[in-house]
């Protein structure tokens, strides 16, 4: 039997747990709703420049009709022999399977680009870079994959080299972590997401690379998430994400979501605001719109501020979906603490009361003896 006073220090050491616990499913609940409302921020600017783009797409010719040849690089396509991969993660753990599930995605990409390669008829092999932002991502990628012999740059790196980037040196492998952006999650910025664009962008330009993806955690509500691979370059259809692959939450999973929402106070459903819809009937109309500038201008000027925005809105969805991930573990384990709290209070009443029962026991034999 054990023994009444290590169990009460067992209890209280699980009480302790569960009061940490429950604050951090508050904290989580708290920064998950500033971060719904920052992405809904976000949302009507880029509603309204993705339409803007469409109506330039529907009134000119994307193709030179001379040499055709499109009028930006981002929307000329090549084969793909060189890919980056941006890899969205968080910077800290205690969020469930969280960075677990977009790591594993990462390798099922990783593992399905290689193996068409394996059974493809071209002679050349893939060669695929990948830029990590948050810390889990980073450790485990560089754990997995051999150094790479090309410095790995981070947006500091980037910042402040206002000359071109100079092209990648040896490649020690056919997979290496080129980039990696630690601590730009806590408070994501536009400016952050323009200057990663920025470097892709003259990376695309230059041929170095053939494609790019993401992959990251797609945020709609605390019940509508999903693990996404999408191709942000080449831009095939502008509006319509080129998701590559997708992993849906199961029902468990909602279920379990659903409930940390519900004792946090956290809304369920999807909020669309008053600005969304005006900016959705932009370009919609038949309107001739007339542009003073060239469609080539326009391009080169619109383009990679609608790639900026799509790695944007990744950080910010990943972002949310961080926190309702660390809501919900942070729920179960309270939870979880809770159950054991009443199991060790019934095993303590019961050694309590045997104790008890011995020392009658003990007394009434001796009285008999007496």
């Amino acid at each position: 039997m054990p023994n009444i006073l290590d169990i009460r220090r067992r209890i209280r050491s699980v009480i302790n747990t569960r009061q940490i616990t429950k604050a951090m499913k508050m904290v989580s609940a708290a920064k998950l709703r500033r971060a719904q409302e920052r992405a809904l921020a976000a949302r009507p600017f880029a509603q309204l420049l993705t339409n803007v783009l469409k109506s330039l797409v529907a009134r000119t010719e994307i193709y030179d009709p001379e040499t055709g040849e499109p009028k930006h690089p981002l929307l000329a396509q090549r084969q793909e022999n060189n890919i980056l991969l941006i890899v969205v993660t968080g910077d800290k753990g205690l969020a469930g399977a969280f960075n677990a599930n977009i790591t594993k995605a990462a390798v099922r990409f990783l593992e399905s680009k290689t193996s068409e390669e394996k059974t493809g008829e071209e002679k050349n092999g893939k060669n695929i870079d990948i830029e990590t932002i948050g810390r889990k991502g980073r450790d485990f990628l560089r754990r997995r994959y051999p150094a790479s012999k090309v410095q790995s740059r981070s947006l500091a790196d980037i910042e402040e080299s206002d000359e071109a980037q100079e092209p990648m040196g040896e490649r020690a492998a056919e997979i290496q972590v080129t980039g990696e952006h630690v601590g730009i999650l806590g408070k994501v910025e536009f400016s952050q997401a323009g200057t990663l664009a920025r470097s892709v962008i003259e990376r695309y330009e230059r041929e170095e690379i053939d494609s790019v993806y993401v992959v990251f955690n797609e945020f709609k509500s605390v019940i509508a998430q999903r693990l996404v691979v999408e191709q942000i370059l080449p831009i095939e259809t502008i509006g319509e994400p080129a998701v590559r692959q997708t992993e849906e939450m199961s029902t468990e999973e909602k279920k379990r979501a659903k409930e940390a929402a519900v004792s946090a106070g956290v809304g369920l459903r999807r909020t669309d605001s008053a600005a969304d819809e005006a900016a959705e009937k932009f370009g919609t109309s038949q309107v001739d719109y007339i542009y003073e500038q060239p469609p080539e201008e326009l391009f080169r000027d619109l383009l990679p501020k609608y790639v900026a925005i799509q790695i944007f809105r990744a950080l910010m969805e990943s972002v949310a979906a961080e926190h309702a991930a660390r809501m919900t573990a942070m729920d179960s384990a309270t939870n979880n603490a809770s159950d054991m709290i009443d199991s060790l209070t019934l095993v303590m009443n019961r050694a309590r009361q045997a104790k008890i029962t011995k020392e009658i026991i003990e007394i009434v034999s001796g009285a008999a003896a007496m």
